[in-house]
């Protein structure tokens, strides 16, 4: 007869194995999506508030040149009319106000099967789900996208009086800011962040700096967007390198599964184990 502790074991496997399964499945309807016979490079992009953004759609096929009058391309956002090109020309009728003046499509591409987007002047207000839809004889399909919409810029480093300090300007989300040494230790910093009106975040952090050492990195980071700094002393004061990188939403899945499959394993290590 079992006892309670085999039991238990038991039951956590298959709890173990139908997680898998659900995962599978889960990852599986998310690839599925891909099978369109329009594709998109990116369909989860970052758009900086202000910047001009691409948004990629197109045909996978190495589509020959086909005449732009028989290509037909619609661009929606929850049932708005972002931009529409039919008979050979961008159709301006009915498109929604937010967007006039602000879309572009490229005509040389277009005729290969690429029905990327411009979007000029991104506000926050752009983000959400779009549609991109062609219809050509080349093929004929859509794919959807979901732009984010983040505010981020670089820091910017002045050194006075052993004190290092990092200003930005514009941040959305609201940020976190770590700093650290060379080694990668966490240091002790003073951070404010002020909040306009229209909800972005300006960044002041101040350092106490070592004098034992000559380069420091500031991180800046949100659910969307990381800036990683470099901070480094020279002669003349100080001078920072930075670079971006952008969250895959898609991605989070993963990490969040192995962690919960890793804590039942060794929650059924112990119980087997002590029984």
């Amino acid at each position: 007869m079992a006892t309670i502790g085999q039991i238990i074991f038991y039951s956590m496997v298959t709890l173990i194995v139908i997680l898998a399964a659900l995962i599978i499945l889960i990852l599986a309807l998310a690839f599925s999506k891909s099978t369109s016979k329009v594709l998109s490079s990116d369909t989860k992009p970052i758009a900086n508030v202000g910047e001009d953004k691409l948004l990629s759609c197109y045909l996978p096929t190495q589509a020959q040149q086909q005449r732009l009058s028989d290509v037909s391309v619609t661009w929606e956002k929850a049932g708005l009319n972002v931009f529409r090109y039919e008979d050979g020309e961008a159709a301006v009728g009915g498109q929604a106000s937010e967007f006039r003046g602000r879309t572009q499509l490229f005509p040389d591409v277009l005729a290969a099967g690429n029905a990327s987007l411009l979007l000029h002047g991104v506000r926050i207000s752009d983000e959400g789900s779009y549609t991109c839809s062609i219809s050509s004889s080349a093929g004929r399909g859509r794919v959807n996208i979901q732009l984010r919409v983040a505010a981020f810029s670089a820091p910017t480093f002045t050194f006075s009086n052993g004190i290092l300090t990092a200003e930005a300007s514009r941040w959305i989300p609201e940020p976190i800011v770590i700093w650290m040494n060379q080694t990668g230790i966490v240091l002790n910093a003073n951070t404010t962040l002020n909040k306009s009106p229209a909800g972005m975040f300006s960044i002041i952090s101040t350092l106490n700096v070592d004098q034992s050492s000559d380069a420091y990195t500031c991180r800046i980071e949100n659910n969307l967007v990381i800036a990683v700094a470099t901070a480094t002393m020279t002669g003349a004061g100080v001078s920072g390198r930075t670079y971006f990188t952008f969250s895959v939403a898609s991605t989070l899945l993963v990490p969040v599964y192995l962690n919960i499959v890793t804590s039942l394993l060794c929650i059924c290590y112990v119980i087997q184990y002590s029984t």
